[in-house]
């Protein structure tokens, strides 16, 4: 056996040895959301009242920060009584934890003419200790649609849960059809922070200057749907959405002190990307001459459209939803766009997974919402509705082409006798072309030992 080929099959071996493949595993699981109210009696008062109705309840979103894991509850219909809230990740008792509206259920009354909160969808906590809160203002989006105006972002002080600050998009950067419906936080700066917002509506992305205070719309093509993607169909229910600009997710600053953006269309199976040096800069970011600065990355392929995503900045993965696969996918990208892989896929724990985040302790997590069921059928409250799935990030990209050691295989190939020849106690011997072989147990103790240190 030659020694290239003999060390790939000895590597796919070891890598099964050295960790399995199950990748994530079921850390909580609801058949429909609950709240902590102050007592029993005032739960069922809202029940009966219509302010509380369980089956109109669905997670959407997720954030953590410390020991809370921060949750999105969009009023898509009546009955939602708290659109924001979170329970505690160090409470062992349940799995099946109920929610603590945030910051307070005062926040969340819509008698006040100005509500404080309406229907986030997304929430960032950032490393300053704040939480980004994108406001849609819009309820009954499957109902009786309201609009509370414009879309805002609320930023929230974490050590106390007060607002620091609201700042509502002025008109200019709304449109009729706008709907925001995610954010990226770039907080390399806590003094210079930037939010990234965005509309998949009437596709666009709005930037926020902390230390500005002010926002600017940036237009670009690569924002909008794909017409050639828009259908969809998840467990035999098939729909058809013209979603715009939503996946967002940042890299670690480079350099010159920018990151990069990676971002899709949610109708799309296109990945972009642009450097935060263009979007920051308020002059070039509204001007015509932006077009360029813009890179298209490539396709994940046929029904690969994405939702959700997020980025580890220690591995360089991106981790991104498949609704229509009942995946959570990812891709070293520092490899071509080409290597896409599949951390989970399941079609029952995994059906339409709705948010993918890591938290500061490098842990993976993804909510399952059964999105597509809620919006065009019924969800029975007989059964697990919705999960939240964990792995650490090493795990999840264990046996996956993600992983740091798939990605150095070829440089550890082309390598091979520099790296096995000072190894003692090795066999070699020398085919008819003069090519050094070795027996598979020599290169499964090598390739072992060469693990051990690229794992360690």
């Amino acid at each position: 056996m030659t020694a290239g080929w003999a060390l790939a099959a000895a590597l796919v071996l070891c890598v099964g040895l050295v960790a399995g493949k199950d990748n994530l595993r079921v850390a909580y699981g609801w058949r429909e959301m609950d709240f902590k109210y102050d007592s029993p009696e005032q739960r069922w008062s809202a029940i009966e009242k219509g302010a509380f109705k369980p089956a109109n309840v669905l997670p959407f979103g997720l954030e953590i920060h410390r020991n809370r894991m921060f949750v999105t509850l969009p009023r898509w219909r009546e009955g939602v009584p708290a659109s924001l809230a979170y329970f505690d990740l160090n409470d062992n008792s349940t799995t099946m934890p109920v929610l603590t509206p945030f910051p307070s259920w005062v926040a969340h009354s819509l008698t006040e003419a100005d509500p404080e909160l309406v229907s986030p969808f997304r929430v960032r906590a950032d490393r300053c200790g704040r939480l980004w809160v994108l406001d849609s203002r819009i309820s009954g989006v499957l109902e009786k649609t309201k609009l509370y105006g414009p879309a805002q972002l609320s930023v929230y002080d974490l050590h106390n849960d007060n607002l620091l600050r609201r700042h509502v998009l002025p008109e200019g950067q709304t449109k009729q059809s706008s709907f925001f419906a995610n954010l990226a936080v770039d907080d390399g700066d806590c003094e210079n922070t930037f939010a990234y917002l965005a509309d998949l509506g009437a596709p666009g992305l709005v930037v926020y200057s902390w230390k500005e205070r002010e926002s600017w719309r940036v237009q670009h093509h690569f924002f909008h749907p794909d017409p050639m993607s828009g259908n969809f169909s998840i467990q035999g229910i098939e729909f058809q959405w013209d979603d715009g600009l939503y996946g967002l997710a940042l890299s670690k600053p480079q350099s010159n002190g920018f990151a990069t953006l990676y971002f899709h269309p949610l109708s799309s199976t296109m990945e972009f990307s642009v450097s935060t040096s263009v979007l920051r800069n308020k002059t070039l970011a509204t001007s015509s001459d932006i077009y360029r600065e813009f890179k298209v990355l490539g396709s994940r392929g046929l029904n690969a459209q994405a939702g959700a995503q997020c980025l580890d900045a220690e591995t360089g993965v991106l981790f991104y939803a498949l609704p229509n696969q009942n995946s959570v996918g990812c891709w070293q990208t520092s490899n071509s766009y080409k290597s896409q892989d599949r951390v989970y896929t399941s079609s029952n724990d995994l059906v339409f997974p709705s948010d993918v985040k890591i938290d500061d302790e490098r842990r993976l997590w993804v909510l399952s919402n059964q999105l597509q069921v809620f919006i065009y059928d019924e969800l029975y409250p007989g059964s697990i509705n919705f999960r939240i799935m964990t792995a650490s990030v090493k795990d999840a990209i264990t046996g996956t082409s993600c992983n740091v050691v798939a990605s150095k295989l070829p440089e550890i190939i082309s390598r091979i006798d520099d790296i096995l020849k000072p190894l003692p106690g090795l066999k070699t011997s020398k085919s008819s072309a003069g090519a050094t072989t070795y027996s598979l147990g020599a290169m499964l103790l090598a390739c072992c030992l060469l693990l051990r240190s690229w794992l360690l």
